[in-house]
C-alpha cells in the first residue's frame, strides 16, 4: 500500500483512495447533493461485451458494498446522500448526511455480513436500462 492512500479490500479492484481526497474535493464544491450508484452491465453495451470475453471483471456486489463504505467513511461534507445500490430493504438515500454517516456504513456492513448478495447480484443481472 502506498502511503497515505487507503486501499480498497476488494480483490477485483485497482482503485486507491487517498486519505481525505473526500473531504477535500467534497469540501471545496459544497455540494446540497452526493450521488452513488453501482456499476450495472446492460444488454448490447460495449463493456458488457468485454466482460463475456474476460476482458473486463466487474466487482462483486459484496466488493461494491465495500467500496461503498470507504466512500461513505471518507465523505466529510454535510449534504443529502443519494445511493442507488440495491441494498436489503434499507433505504439509504436522505439529507444530513453526517448526522447519518455511522448508520449507513453500519447498514452497508449488515449487507455485507447477512444479506442475500446472491439475490442483489440477480437483481442486477435482470435490468435491461436505467
Amino acid at each position: 500500500m502506498l502511503p497515505g492512500f487507503a486501499q480498497c479490500p476488494c480483490e477485483n479492484s485497482i482503485a486507491y483512495l487517498e486519505k481525505d481526497v473526500n473531504d477535500e474535493v467534497f469540501s471545496r464544491c459544497h455540494p446540497t447533493v452526493v450521488g452513488t450508484g453501482g456499476l450495472t452491465l446492460f444488454p448490447g453495451t460495449p463493456l458488457l461485451e468485454e466482460a463475456q470475453r474476460g476482458e473486463f471483471e466487474p466487482l462483486s456486489e459484496k466488493e461494491m458494498l465495500e467500496e461503498l463504505i470507504i466512500f461513505v467513511e471518507n465523505l466529510n461534507c454535510d449534504c443529502a446522500f443519494i445511493t442507488h445500490h440495491t441494498i436489503s430493504g434499507t433505504n439509504l438515500t436522505g439529507p444530513d448526511f453526517l448526522r447519518r454517516k455511522e448508520k449507513i456504513a453500519a447498514a452497508l456492513q449488515n449487507t455485507i455480513d447477512h444479506g442475500d448478495l446472491e439475490r442483489m447480484a440477480a437483481v442486477r443481472r435482470s435490468k435491461r436500462t436505467l
